[in-house]
């Protein structure tokens, strides 16, 4: 008898042990000191307004972009993390009214944000963030134009996202980003220099799957 019960506290103690490393294993909760890598597809996509100084009619309209972007967060608290993306995008610019094809352009827009993480130990946690842009202009060809550049520049970023988590340390991310991005566009049309202040401001929408450790 003893023996039996003996086998039977052990069996259940393994029972309770392998459950308990499951329900760990389920899904791994936001904790301070994590390191988050997110792969997201994204749509760049510009929400612009233009005001000329020596253009007196039309409009520049930029198009929009998919591409891949990495990503990287670093959990101050269960809360509070650091975000830092990382992504390029290109974008065609043509004039409207008079319709004019001014080339294409290279965006580089590194973004750190400080989130606010709500529900760290659920398996959906929303959160918010917000902070600032460095945009680098690049590759800029002129197309119907002699000459075409932008003006690199500061601007701040907003955001809101959620991860939902799929199992162990990976989970699937939804998030959007608002960037205040402002340049000034140099060009030279028919010969006669030109300049354009730009309100690109876009919008940035993405999905993608993370991993913590």
């Amino acid at each position: 008898m003893t023996t039996v019960a003996s086998c039977a506290v052990v069996g259940t103690m393994m029972i309770a042990g392998g459950s308990a490393q499951a329900q760990d294993a389920e899904f791994k909760t936001k904790q301070a000191g994590d390191f988050l890598i997110r792969a997201r597809g994204i749509a760049m996509v510009p929400d612009e307004d233009t005001s000329t100084s020596d253009i007196a009619t039309g409009e520049g309209k930029l198009d929009n972009d998919y591409v891949p972007e990495i990503d990287f967060s670093y959990f101050i608290t269960d809360n509070i993390a650091l975000e830092l993306i990382a992504a390029t995008t290109k974008h065609n610019l043509k004039w409207q009214n008079p319709d004019i094809d001014l080339g294409s352009v290279n965006l580089l827009p590194p973004t750190l944000t400080l989130q606010y993480h709500f529900m760290p130990d659920q398996r959906f946690s929303p959160y918010v963030g917000a902070g600032i842009n460095y945009t680098i202009f690049y590759n800029e060809k002129s197309g119907s134009a002699q000459s075409i550049s932008y003006d690199d520049g500061f601007g701040y970023a907003f955001q809101a996202g959620f991860d939902y988590a799929i199992s162990g340390p990976w989970s699937l991310n939804v998030d959007v980003k608002k960037v205040m991005l402002d340049t000034t566009i140099h060009t030279n049309v028919g010969g006669t220099p030109r300049t354009v202040d730009a309100d690109l401001d876009p919008w940035v929408f993405g999905i993608g799957v993370g991993y913590r450790f």
